[in-house]
């Protein structure tokens, strides 16, 4: 006598139920998804954006003969990447640099004090040549495509070292987008980088400008800006108030409402008007001075949302 029972129907209904189950976890995982916002993280090579702005600006790649305003320029570059990613979130900007033993000059750590921004040195050898910054940004944009924690990457830079780091993204799923500075006469970065990235993008002379002036003799070379005693944040946050309101008599209401959907960065030209206005006033520079500008555009921001 035989004592086993057919399994046939118990077995198509198991893997009926096996089937539901596996379509009611991708339904979920989909709608997850789909839920997601997407994320953009900003890779700028310093030593080739000094390089570029200086030759373009000042004629020189000698970055003793002129001063970048890395602050306002980084502001720039995350304005310009929300206008073109709209519906994405900023992780953060990566700002690789060269350093003598991979220590911080003042400059850089005024920039590590940024908000949003994150700096990676390599070394600087005798010639004050970069070494090891590549190899830190083919790590960081691999791995972060790697682990989905971005899903749009700009890379601002030239050198054809990085492709691979651009193929090896853009296999986990992220679009790269290459980001370059003007070159008088010809090219400043390499044509097989080109070749890789989804998009490209140049950043012409009127865009640079306001960001690279040609050192002089004088320790703040802006017009009309003095050199007394530094201003404290009180005296800062009034006078952000106060071109705000001489904006918004100026301007009207409707030019400074366009800002306040980019909240809290400023656009470009905006931040480098309200700086030079600030400037004037306080008859000091605030360049160099990063907590204080922070709390410059606090200011102004504090005096437009009051009256919206």
């Amino acid at each position: 006598m035989n004592d086993l029972q057919p399994t046939g129907t118990t077995d198509l209904a198991a893997l009926a139920a096996g089937i539901e189950r596996t379509n009611e976890l991708l339904t979920r995982v989909l709608a997850e998804v789909a839920t997601t916002p997407s994320t953009h993280a900003i890779f700028v090579d310093a030593g080739y954006v000094y390089a570029a702005t200086g030759r373009l600006v000042t004629g020189t790649e000698d970055r003793k003969a002129f001063e970048l305003d890395a602050e306002g320029l980084i502001e720039a570059f995350i304005d310009k990447a929300r206008t073109i990613f709209p519906d994405s979130r900023l992780l953060r900007v990566y700002w690789y640099d060269g350093a003598r033993r991979r220590i911080h000059t003042q400059e850089q750590q005024r920039v590590a004090e940024l908000p949003d921004v994150k700096v990676r040195l390599g070394n600087l050898n005798a010639h004050n040549q970069q070494k090891g910054v590549d190899s830190l940004i083919r790590t960081d944009l691999e791995s972060l495509a790697r682990h989905r924690a971005i899903t749009d990457a700009v890379l601002i830079g030239g050198d054809e070292d990085l492709v691979s780091a651009v193929e090896a993204a853009q296999g986990y799923g992220a679009r790269v987008h290459l980001w370059g500075i003007e070159a008088p006469g010809g090219r400043n970065q390499a044509e097989p980088l080109m070749w890789e990235v989804d998009s490209a993008r140049t950043f012409d002379l009127d865009f640079c400008k306001p960001y690279v002036t040609r050192r002089t003799a004088a320790e703040h070379p802006e017009p009309g800006v003095g050199e007394g005693p530094v201003p404290s944040r009180e005296e800062v946050r009034f006078v952000g108030a106060r071109v705000a309101a001489q904006w918004l008599s100026e301007r009207g209401p409707a030019w400074v409402a366009d800002l306040l959907p980019g909240h809290p960065y400023l656009p470009g030209a905006v931040d480098q008007e309200l700086l030079t206005a600030a400037e004037t006033l306080l008859k000091h520079s605030l360049r160099g001075h990063a907590d204080l500008r922070r709390v410059l555009r606090d200011g102004f921001w504090d005096h437009v949302q009051g009256r919206f």
